[in-house]
């Protein structure tokens, strides 16, 4: 299928630039694909369209201040931005760099705090792997002066960067937030409990692979980026007894998606322990693992509105987001929720 045809138009000033006052008080779009019917809800009305028994899953990794600014040194200049993509072994780890002349083999670079960082290759997707110069885990120097790494469509800077987590984020390593999770506050969570709704979490640590855009033409022809996922034993026995008491599987994102279809086995249950996918979901794919799907208003041409695609069709899709447009919905990472059924 050609990459244009997940194309759309958004006007700017629906690009939600700061969250919601209060995590659930965004909008909720709620499709039905049974009967082919569209609601217009607030997010904390979620909870009428569970049943006791159900079960929700929950994506729990948390965002690393993956953004960092070199800082003039012997070796070079300031302002040269490094982001962290994922850990390597023996302390080297990728990163997308900006200016990437800057950034040659070789190359040394110093981060603030004093430490610094050597140039080691240049990856054919652009892509560098450095490493401390040190040796030692250079993921502290982020912690503690990096910069949460928000969208570029984000030019905002009035959030505090706890609101770019979720609230049950827990085990460092992404690079962006799990978005539909944002929704999610403490009010939602207890009314769930007390229409006994499960609730479980997986991990997926959010990388190129989730928000990298298809460049190609055809989507048949972009590769996703490897990410690590991983499922516990606790959640895979969640997930075998829900289906077997007749309870219905919630996906919330994405990536809970991604990580519930790369680890189903033949079998119908969920492979346990840590793993890696470069799973694309596109039109067509046959779903095993999820029956309800929460997620955010996605950006044209990416893999995550295919994604959408795949599991509502695309032209129902595309008619959902112009709606959702003609009634003025936030789009993107802080804005409104939808719903599919």
């Amino acid at each position: 299928m050609k990459t244009d045809l997940f194309d759309f138009v958004l006007p700017g000033h629906l690009i939600a630039q700061t969250p919601a006052a209060r995590r659930s008080a965004s909008r909720l779009l709620v499709y039905d694909r049974g009967k082919d019917r569209v609601e217009h809800r607030q997010f904390t009305d979620i909870v009428e369209y569970f049943a006791p028994g159900d079960l929700l899953i929950l994506n729990s990794s948390r965002v690393i201040p993956a953004r960092i600014f070199t800082v003039a040194g012997q070796h070079g200049g300031a302002g040269y931005e490094i982001l962290f993509v994922r850990q390597l072994e023996n302390h080297s780890f990728e990163a997308m760099v900006r200016p990437g002349r800057k950034f040659r083999p070789g190359r040394q670079h110093q981060l603030p705090g004093g430490r610094s960082v050597d140039v080691v290759a240049v990856l054919d997707s652009g892509l560098r792997v450095l490493r401390a110069t040190d040796g030692e885990d250079i993921l502290p120097v982020f912690r503690e002066f990096g910069e949460m790494p928000l969208p570029p469509y984000i030019t905002s800077r009035e959030s505090t960067p706890d609101r770019y987590q979720t609230v049950y984020s827990s085990i460092e390593g992404s690079i962006a937030a799990p978005t539909a999770g944002l929704h999610f506050d403490d009010q939602v969570f207890a009314a769930l409990a007390e229409k006994q709704v499960k609730v479980a979490e997986v991990i997926l640590h959010v990388g190129l692979g989730t928000f990298k855009p298809i460049e190609a033409d055809s989507i048949a022809e972009h590769r996703m980026h490897e990410e690590v996922f991983y499922v516990s034993e606790q959640t895979a026995d969640l997930f075998r007894q829900t289906r077997q008491s007749g309870g219905r599987i919630w996906a919330c994102g994405t990536t809970s998606v991604r990580t519930l279809e790369s680890a189903m086995n033949a079998a119908g249950e969920l492979t346990t322990g840590w793993q890696s996918t470069d799973c694309f979901i596109t039109p067509g794919y046959q779903f095993r693992a999820v029956d309800r799907f929460i997620t955010n208003f996605h950006l044209p041409r990416s893999t995550l509105i295919v994604l959408v695609a795949a599991f509502c069709g695309r032209e129902k899709v595309l008619e959902l987001y112009q709606e959702a447009i003609a009634k003025e919905y936030r789009f993107y990472s802080f804005g409104d929720s939808m719903l599919l059924l």
